[in-house]
């Protein structure tokens, strides 16, 4: 198999029956499946959901999956060439996807600002470390606010490098995602700008970032990575139309 796309494919099907199994598929449902590859995923989600929808970019790949389940088009396959990131979904209940990790930022906000029951999806370990933590884990970003806002994630299992080909540098974990609606409310574009400026500058007090970049005074003496995500929103929402002062 060639690397294509910054992916490494999975090989094991053990692995790939238990990505399926975490799904919980119903046969009226339809799966939504990214980067599809050599077809190892896409084999298992057709024997459990009523329809699969595969999108795949790569133009050697795509005509190797429309060779193998050619009897399964259109009726039950959706095979669609395109970007990922610029195509449109069509609705879908669940996602497996053992996606390209090079786009997994834009692609999983893509898919978490969408409908849909559930997903499984896999990411390099230290991604899926980043995604599910929490306010005090080193691993607390930016990327672990903004998941928390659309969904709950949890890692199901971390899966060992050996499994792809071309074997990568590092593992990969096999991450359940929940969407839910956001638990509190706030303007989501100061929070996410305020979420940005925070972690950009992680060091430094909240008081000097908002002094700095808006001309806020506030008497907030903690670091920005040391706010939960409803601390964030609360501070966002506070912020004053034109930098007016927060101060509580």
């Amino acid at each position: 198999m060639k690397k294509k796309l910054g992916q490494n494919f999975l090989v094991d099907k053990r692995v790939a029956k238990r990505e399926v199994g975490y799904a919980c598929i119903d046969e009226d449902e339809t799966v939504l499946e990214i980067g599809p590859g050599g077809g190892i995923l896409t084999e298992l989600l057709l024997s459990k959901a009523s329809r699969v929808i595969a999108i795949e970019r790569d133009e050697w790949l795509y005509e190797r999956l429309f060779d193998r389940f050619r009897r399964f088009i259109p009726d039950r396959l959706e095979l669609v060439r395109g970007d990922v990131l610029k195509v449109d979904f069509p609705p879908f209940d669940k996602v497996v996807s053992n996606i390209p990790y090079s786009i997994s930022t834009p692609l999983t906000f893509k898919i978490l600002k969408l409908k849909f029951k559930k997903g499984v999806m896999m990411y390099q370990w230290e991604y899926a470390r980043r995604m599910v933590a929490s306010v005090g884990d080193r691993e607390y970003s930016r990327l672990s606010v903004g998941v928390y806002y659309h969904a709950h994630a949890s890692i199901l299992e971390r899966v060992p490098a050996s499994v792809f080909r071309p074997v990568p540098k590092v593992d990969s974990a096999i991450v359940e995602i929940r969407p839910r609606e956001p638990p509190f409310k706030v303007d989501e574009d100061k929070f996410f700008w305020l979420t940005n400026k925070l972690f950009q500058h992680r060091r430094k007090m909240i008081k000097n970032i908002l002094d700095e970049e808006l001309g806020v005074k506030e008497m907030e003496e903690r670091r920005g990575d040391q706010l939960s995500p409803e601390e964030i929103a609360q501070l966002a929402n506070r912020l004053g139309k034109g930098g007016d002062d927060i101060s509580a």
